[in-house]
């Protein structure tokens, strides 16, 4: 495996994995910009729309039909939030030249319909199709209705929303339902441009051998558009409230969920990590084995460290009955940790968790993208295996102090209507 990033002019970055062993080509744009409440709805719009059509392909048929064609090559778009920004993207795949029939330039034909759809996008006027907007639109209100009838993500979100009140990181990577049928074709048009002229690019070419021809087309491209970008800010550690804040809200479910936010201002994120895995990463971890099977006080509980904010969430299902129980329980973990009670298997045991996952990077194109993404975002790039020898290197004493430095910042509560106080 090779991997290589060039800077391209005005704060964008072109990254090429070669990796023999694939047989396809795989293409991924992210457009990165401060995560906003008023601007969320329109980026995701604005993007989304890329997917749809463009000025050579002006329908989703047409689009569809053209794809088809080039051995079911794929194009999709995708809106995400990391901490207090928002990523949104275009990523595709083909099959590359080699393994085409009859010498056919899938390369070329795949690079052709990229560079039109966000390049030159079906769009007159200072506004996009009407009829490609529509099918956006409904898109993400399905995407959004998906999202809030998921019971145990959505309290997830109303968590973060909590947690991160006055921070770009409260706010959902696609804005509110209101928002989106409220957009217009041309605030969506006007978002798209923004973005191609003022956000923070990274593109991610992985194949199983170069092509010279990709980073030529973006430099081109790019070429031709004023470009007004500064550096992002992906870490940005979110303060610990003076006091515990608890909400709660009340839904047609019958089973209550409770998300705990823990906040760090710890900098060092490889044993806030093991401390994670350690804590209710895994069916070994101290949560699962006593919270879960030896009480029996939940249906599921889970543990995630989020660096970019210093936050640890802990997420259960339980009764309402269950609840403070649950808490106390949580927290008396916690302190057992925080106290040195931590066994050398339950450190090998998480590495051994972390290794597991680590060793599946490059299994597929998206992974590597994604990977060296989410290091470039760290701010050092490094291999999977090298990241496993930081945290190989994590001691029993730094996984202490990094559960000291964790305080409980606030607790949402999803309770079922009806039942008992």
């Amino acid at each position: 495996m090779r991997y290589k990033r060039t800077e391209l002019a005005g704060n964008i970055g072109f990254s090429s994995i070669i990796d023999e062993k694939f047989k396809t080509g795989s293409l991924t744009v992210r457009f990165i910009t401060e995560l906003s409440g008023e601007s969320a709805t329109a980026n995701a719009l604005g993007v989304g729309v890329l997917s749809s059509s463009s000025s050579k392909y002006k329908t989703l048929a047409l689009l569809n039909e053209k794809l088809s064609s080039l051995y079911g090559a794929a194009l999709s778009t995708f809106s995400r939030k990391r901490g207090d920004v928002q990523i949104l993207g275009l990523t595709s795949s083909w099959i590359v030249n080699k393994y085409a029939i009859d010498g056919e330039d899938v390369n070329a034909e795949m690079l052709d319909t990229i560079r039109g759809c966000i390049f030159e996008p079906n769009a007159e006027n200072g506004e996009f199709d009407a009829e490609s907007f529509a099918i956006t639109k409904k898109d993400l209100l399905d995407r959004i209705d998906a999202e809030l009838n998921n019971k145990r993500g959505y309290a997830l979100s109303r968590a973060a929303e909590i947690a991160f009140s006055g921070e770009p990181a409260e706010f959902s990577c696609y804005g509110t339902k209101e928002a989106a049928s409220a957009i217009t074709s041309a605030e969506a048009y006007k978002a798209y441009r923004r973005l191609l002229e003022t956000a923070q690019i990274e593109i991610y070419y992985i194949a199983p051998e170069e092509e010279p021809k990709v980073l030529e087309m973006f430099r081109e491209s790019f070429a031709g558009i004023s470009r007004n970008s500064g550096r992002i800010e992906f870490c940005r550690i979110s303060p610990a409230k003076p006091e515990t804040v608890t909400v709660s809200d009340e839904y047609d479910v019958l089973q209550c969920k409770m998300v705990m936010n823990f906040k760090s201002d710890s900098d060092d994120i490889f044993a806030l990590k093991m401390l994670s895995t350690i804590f209710g990463e895994t069916p070994v971890s101290k949560l699962f084995l006593n919270v879960r099977e030896k009480m029996s006080l939940c249906y599921y509980c889970a543990c995630r460290y989020t660096s970019p904010k210093g936050t640890l969430m802990v997420d259960i299902g339980v009764e309402r009955d269950n609840i403070e129980k649950s808490k106390a329980e949580i927290l008396r973990q916690l302190d057992e940790i925080r106290s040195g009670n931590v066994t050398d298997e339950e450190i090998q045991s998480a590495l051994l968790s972390l290794d597991n996952a680590l060793t599946q990077v490059g299994d597929t194109q998206a992974s590597y993208s994604g990977w060296y993404f989410e290091r470039f975002c760290d701010g050092k790039i490094k291999s999977p295996q090298e990241q496993f020898e930081d945290y190989s290197n994590v001691t029993k004493e730094r996984i202490i102090e990094a559960a000291k430095t964790l305080r409980l910042d606030s607790v949402y509560l999803m309770l079922d209507k009806g039942g008992k106080a």
